[in-house]
Order: structure tokens, then sequence, then C-alpha cells
């Protein structure tokens, strides 16, 4: 009999299928999210769980899954779930790093420039007529924004995204590159030519600054509003990571009152965004529903990896994408 696996969100067909070949599968076929009561009462009598970031995997399901052995996350990130009561219960997580790099560089620069040149406000300028109703074509201070070469790009966070969004800005629009992480990283520094800085002096210095942090309690909040206030009134903030970095109510005053003048934002610390919050009211800022990852390649990669985690640990081998390492010595992978 194949261990039974529960899937909260429809994947690619062919991933289904290649997962079928060792699992009973189990596919949540609806567009939202399976509420909590109904993840609690399928873990009940699953084997194993594919979840998404939306999907709350705390202590107390994971404790009303007697038959679990592996949470296979469909995501780099993994705060949703309880990953330290994971381990003490010998149950596996993994997750996808990796496979989205490419994806997320590129909605991180989209955002840098729908910001810099204004795109989002330029066309509902033209969508909504306001060009049409001034009767001028063309004016010297019309849509004015700002060009990258020669600016400062500041990274938080030098990690596989925020490396590749330093060699856009380096390489592709000339920009120089500071970042600030945790770990200096010498090897980028001699590679991309990139420079440390502590953060404080990378806030002051940067004309745009571009976060990809994971959310930890370390980093919930890492910009507020004593950072913000570092930050040149001319420059840009832009957040692919994770909503909870950025205080919310903090940089909506920081746009509202002129302390930078703009940001672009894929993620948010309540998602989906409520039409009437603050934000949306903001001319200065370009807000986008967390689709950094969202091309066909990357989450197809992404379903990819969620079969090779199963399908390795269905195997009795240590999946590739293992997160709590430590669990190996709790229990060893595989349902025998």
């Amino acid at each position: 009999m194949k261990p039974k696996v529960f899937i909260t969100r429809e994947l690619f067909d062919d991933v289904i299928e290649k997962i079928s070949q060792y699992y009973d599968v189990d596919v949540w076929d609806r567009y939202q999210q399976p509420p909590y009561e109904v993840l609690l009462h399928k873990v009940r009598e699953v084997d194993a769980l594919v979840s998404l970031l939306t999907d709350r995997i705390d202590c107390h399901l994971l404790q009303n899954a007697p038959k679990l052995r592996i949470v296979a996350q469909y995501a780099v990130g993994f705060d949703n779930i309880d990953v330290d009561c994971a381990t003490k219960l010998g149950i596996y997580v993994t997750n996808t790093p990796g496979v989205l790099t490419e994806s997320t560089a590129e909605l991180a620069w989209a955002l840098i420039l729908a910001v810099s040149r204004r795109i989002v406000e330029s066309d509902v300028f033209v969508r909504w007529g306001e060009w049409y109703r001034v009767k001028t074509a063309w004016h010297p201070k019309m849509m004015l924004g700002v060009e990258l070469k020669g600016k400062v790009l500041g990274i938080i966070g030098l990690g596989r995204i925020g490396r590749r969004v330093a060699e856009i800005g380096s390489r592709g629009f000339g920009m120089k590159v500071i970042y600030y992480d945790v770990t200096r990283n010498y090897e980028a520094e001699r590679e991309l030519g990139v420079e440390f800085r502590e953060l404080p002096e990378l806030l002051k210095e940067a004309d745009v600054v571009s976060i990809h942090v994971p959310l930890t309690q370390e980093t919930r909040h890492l910009i507020n509003e004593e950072t913000l206030k570092l930050m040149k009134r001319s420059a840009i903030l832009v957040n692919t990571s994770r909503g909870a970095v950025v205080d919310t109510e903090a940089l909506v005053k920081a746009l509202r009152d002129g302390w930078i003048a703009g940001a672009g934002l894929d993620v948010f610390e309540e998602e989906p965004l409520n039409p009437n919050h603050p934000l949306t009211a903001l001319k200065n800022v370009v807000i986008v529903p967390h689709i950094g990852s969202a091309t066909y390649e990357a989450r197809h990669a992404m379903a990819e990896a969620v079969a090779n985690n199963l399908i390795s640990f269905y195997k009795g081998q240590i999946p590739p994408n293992l997160v709590n390492a430590s669990v190996i010595n709790q229990r060893a992978p595989g349902f025998r």
C-alpha cells in the first residue's frame, strides 16, 4: 500500500503524476487555501503533506498527525512551519531553494524600474484619460523619474537572490553596489565588486534598497521608523522577501510624508492586501500580489523540487532540500 500525501493546492499535472508513482495523492482542488480545520482533519490520516506559505503548520497540527513523516514545503521560506516541533516529533521538513532565484530577482528589478520611472503612475495617466484631458503631448516636467546608472544599489541579504539582483545592478545598469548581511561574502566582493556596509551606513548611502532576507525574529520589522529615517529622501525601497521584514505602518508614514521617494512591494504583513489599505492610496508605491516566483519556469521547478524531496524520502534517502538536518538523529528517512 502506498503512503498517503495531501497536497494543499493544485500543482502541475505531470508533477502530480510523478508523485503518484510513489504516493496515494489527495489534492485540494479549490483556489482558496484549505481552512485550518480541514488541514487538521487531513493530517490525521496522511504520511506526507505538501504545504504552502499560507498554510499554518503549527505544533498543535503536527502533534495531531500520528502518521506524518514529512512536510514538503512548496516555497523557499518556511516560517509558517514549526520546524522545532517537527524535529522533536521526527518529521522531516523540506523546501524548494535555488529554483526561483531568476524569477524573483527579475521581479525585484521590474519593481525598481517601475518605481524609478513611474511606470504604473504613467500607465494610469494615459489609461484614465488624464493625458488626453491636459491637451499636452509632451512637457519637460511630465512624469519625471530618475536614471539608475551611477546610482548606489543597497542589497540587504546577499543570498542567491540578493546576489543576482546585485549582479544585474552592477553589470547591467552600471550601479555601485553595497550590501549588508550577517556574514560578509568575500567571494562576491571579489567577483562582483560589491562592498560591505553595516545596515545604518547602507541605508544612508543607497539610492535603491532591495531586501532579500528570510523572516526571523531578528529580521521582523528590520525596516522600521528608525531605519527608514536613515534613508535618503530620494531613495527607493523594494521588498520581495517577506512582508513582516518591513513595518508597514512606518512605511506608510515614510511614503506619505516624504522620508523616502517611493517603494515597490511584492509582499505584505497581511496577505491578501485589503484594497482599502493606506498603501493603495499612495501614488509613489507599486504593489503586486506576491508574484516573485510567478513564472512557469520557476513554479514548475518548485513543484519538481517538492516531488524530488518526497520521492527521495520514500526511497529512504535524505531529501535534497532538508531544512531540519538534525531530524536524522530522531528518525531515518522513509516509511519503514
